[in-house]
């Protein structure tokens, strides 16, 4: 990629005119004693007064509003400055309570002291997430669902109910609308340089977060009534991130290096790559990854406006627009049908890797947990800080202007990971995953059903020449302990899930149910067998349940072999999930209804197969009644 002209900013004129200027612009002094009286408290009045309605009433005059906050912001700001941490802590840290973050927004009160470049812009993110949290916490004491986006959640009743309607119409000045400062969004998204955003709005909300807290104090000691938090979200997919080599003293110098020779980050950014590493380096793997992400937003931005020729999309959205976000950017096509060439010039596997990190809801979808305020900030895990910062230096890589640049062993390794790389989170990939999982132990197969499985094992192979081309397994060893071998060198098969159409999507959700269902079965009659085996040599067993246990035993050694027989079936159709495209409407049909007798066996199965029932007779019949239903299907395709 050729080099590209410096750029100063990324925000555009009106945003940057808004943000940078306006509030500046009044020179007026606001007395302190109208904002805060003698005890701390805010005066919310007061600085409602402050916020002006367009000459029709229905919304607000952003502009003017900002304009003549900006004295008031000023004043705060430096109220803030003249107290000592202690100071602040004593005066406002019970307010600060209600957010259940209190510890971190005091740590945010030193932002405006530090020397650090990053310290306002990362207060300010880690102010706006934990603020929109606490608020959705206020919400759901009234109201049922939480709005996903700040500006719905700000815009509800339900918190004009608890703040009154000044109240949060000064929260939306700040960060409730695109029209508005907007500071949520333009720094999440990696619009705002490090120095761009006033400190005085970082006091400002600190303030103001204080603020609402003794308004709701008012509100719950009215109506005796308790705020209550959501637990904080826990990813559970760590061990599926685990795809880069360990990052070490090598991989730190050799991202040192690449951060000032890349392409895909602007030289006005630089200081949140330099701050973003430095905090890898000293543990604080929250503030590592509130750094690069927004960050790494901006360079795709970047690669992406210059790729597609929309170089005007990489500022700040105006009004009638939105913002260009990752999830835009990873399409495959944009608004006007034209094909995205970011995808061609990152290659699928980097695709992948993106859409597993952000966007596949199966995955840690960091960006979003993490800017909504829904992660623990003081035990995040250093999992992800790995998993991103190594990507990032793939991509620094990718479009390093140094040519020659060397590449460490560490940094070959990352590469050849990244190029061999395939889906986790998406459908696809969580289905090879449940599949890959489960082997039946099987006992004996009666006879009655071997020839009707043989030939739906013998029709299963032929659908696998495509793609396993060794010496196929004798058809009586694949219900053996050899089925596990052949599993996974089938599973090992390069799949590609980048953009698969919507009948695809389709047939891998119907292959998961029924996965789902077979391992119910599967660990439901082991339970069931644990459990009655238990009772038989305690003699606790009724005349009826020996029975009953005495069919079930007999009904095991069938139901492991179709389960084997099911899980090869689901291989096979998993890696043949791409043909589905190519079918006939009819063909299409006709297979959706194949696979949805197969999913109702199995939700049948496992009612037959539960404690409760043990309708084992009922199995018998199902079962021979669904391997028909398999062998026809497939001695016709």
């Amino acid at each position: 990629m050729a080099t590209v002209e410096p750029i100063n900013t990324c925000l555009s004129s009106e945003v940057h005119y808004m943000v940078c200027t306006l509030g500046l612009d009044k020179t007026d002094r606001t007395d302190l004693e109208t904002i805060v009286n003698v005890s701390g408290q805010i005066c919310w009045e007061n600085i409602t007064s402050y916020v002006q309605t367009l000459e029709n009433e229905q919304s607000l005059d952003f502009v003017q509003s900002v304009r003549l906050l900006g004295p008031v912001c000023k004043t705060v700001h430096l109220y803030l400055l003249s107290l000592t941490r202690k100071q602040f802590e004593d005066q406002y840290g019970l307010w600060l309570g209600w957010t259940n973050n209190k510890e971190l927004l005091i740590e945010v009160f030193e932002a405006p002291r530090s020397s650090q470049q990053t310290a306002v812009a990362l207060g300010l993110m880690k102010l706006t997430a934990c603020l929109e949290r606490a608020l959705g916490d206020v919400y759901l004491m009234i109201g049922s669902e939480c709005p996903f986006l700040l500006r719905d959640l700000m815009a509800s009743q339900e918190l004009v109910m608890v703040f009154g309607q000044g109240v949060m119409n000064i929260l939306q000045v700040f960060l409730g609308s695109p029209r508005s400062l907007n500071l949520r969004n333009i720094l999440w998204h990696g619009f705002a340089a490090p120095q761009e955003i006033p400190p005085m709005y970082l006091s400002m909300l600190l303030l103001l977060t204080a603020g609402l807290g003794q308004l709701l104090e008012q509100h719950l000691l009215q109506r005796t009534s308790k705020l209550e938090h959501r637990p904080c979200f826990q990813f559970t997919q760590l061990e599926d991130l685990a795809v880069f080599p360990d990052f070490n003293e090598e991989a730190l110098k050799t991202a040192e290096n690449l951060i000032e020779k890349s392409n895909f980050i602007m030289e006005i950014m630089l200081p949140y790559w330099r701050e973003g590493f430095t905090a890898y380096t000293q543990q604080r793997y929250d503030d590592c990854v509130i750094l690069l992400l927004p960050q790494m937003e901006m360079g795709l931005r970047r690669i992406f406006t210059t790729s597609n020729n929309c170089s005007n999309r990489l500022l700040t959205a105006e009004v009638n627009t939105s913002h260009l976000q990752h999830s835009d950017m990873l399409v495959q096509h944009l608004d006007n049908q034209d094909v995205n060439q970011l995808p061609l010039i990152l290659g699928e596997p980097l695709m992948e890797i993106l859409w597993d990190l952000l966007n596949h809801q199966a995955g840690p979808r960091i960006r979003d947990h993490l800017s909504h305020g829904e992660l623990d900030f003081n035990v995040f895990p250093r999992e992800i800080a790995d998993h991103l910062i190594t990507l990032s230096i793939v991509l620094l890589y990718r479009f390093s202007r140094d040519e020659d640049i060397l590449e460490s062993q560490w940094l070959t390794k990352i590469i050849s990971s990244t190029s061999s790389y395939r889906s986790r989170f998406h459908p696809i990939g969580r289905l090879k995953q449940q599949v890959a999982g489960p082997y039946f132990v099987l006992p004996t197969t009666p006879q009655i059903l071997i020839l009707c499985m043989n030939e739906i094992i013998y029709n299963l192979m032929n659908q696998l020449l495509p793609h396993y081309k060794e010496a196929i397994l004798p058809v009586h060893c694949l219900l053996t302990h050899l089925q596990p071998e052949l599993m996974t060198k089938l599973l090992d098969v390069q799949m590609y899930s980048l953009y698969c159409p919507r009948i695809v999507l389709e047939v891998v959700a119907l292959l998961r149910k029924v996965t789902s269902q077979c391992l119910s079965i599967s660990e439901q009659v082991m339970s069931n067998t644990a459990t009655r085996y238990q009772q038989w040599i305690d003699k606790s067993l009724r005349s009826r349940q020996r029975h009953n246990y005495l069919r079930m035993l007999n009904s095991i050694d069938f139901l492991h072999s179709v389960l084997n027989l099911f899980m090869l079936l689901l291989t096979v159709e998993l890696l043949n999930v791409q043909r589905v495209s190519e079918k006939t409407s009819s063909e299409c049909h006709h297979y959706l209804k194949f696979l949805k007798s197969m999913l109702q066996y199995t939700e049948n199965m496992v009612t037959c197969t539960s404690p409760d029932k043990n309708k084992w007779d009922e199995s018998w019949d199902l079962t021979k009644k669904i391997l028909l239903k398999v062998k026809n299907f497939y001695s016709k395709s």
